[in-house]
């Protein structure tokens, strides 16, 4: 089922959320609609407050623009080590349409989480899908992409 996207300034997109313990059929539902409400956007990550559930759990996608899916589901992740290199690139979100965020964030990323059946898991990101991962986590935390401009009149 696609759901709607919830859009900047609802308050459910600045809150952190709380982690899932349990890993049933409502959670694969839920990572199922989120699957189909992001290619459906289209986009390439989509956490879950972005449609208006506070759980710590975000679905990904980065290569399926280019003919080939591979959705990605991550529940409770969490960043285990970041690369000394940043890369900097334009950041486009679901919650803000039309609004493009220069963000600079670590190269590479190690992420451990748990997949819908509650199995460990954890593996290295470069590239977009490093910043794909860093994004989507930020949803997580009650960050926006939009919260890493620089403040144009500061000094």
């Amino acid at each position: 089922m696609i759901r709607k996207i919830v859009e900047h300034p609802d308050p459910v997109l600045r809150k952190m959320c709380d982690p899932v313990d349990r890993f049933d059929d409502m959670l694969t539902a839920l990572a199922d609609d989120m699957l189909e409400t992001m290619y459906d956007a289209p986009g390439r990550g989509l956490a879950a407050p972005q449609v208006g559930i506070t759980r710590r759990m975000f679905v990904m996608d980065v290569t399926w623009k280019e003919g080939r899916r591979s959705p990605m589901v991550f529940v409770n992740p969490q960043i285990t080590a970041v690369s000394a290199m940043t890369a900097s690139r334009e950041e486009g979100c679901l919650s803000i349409p039309g609004d493009l965020t220069s963000v600079t964030r670590p190269a590479s990323v190690r992420m451990c989480w748990q997949d819908l059946q509650g199995t460990e898991h954890s593996e290295e990101f470069t590239g977009f899908a490093a910043a794909c991962v860093q994004h989507e986590l930020d949803h997580l935390n009650g960050v926006l992409c939009i919260d890493y401009r620089k403040d144009e009149h500061a000094g």
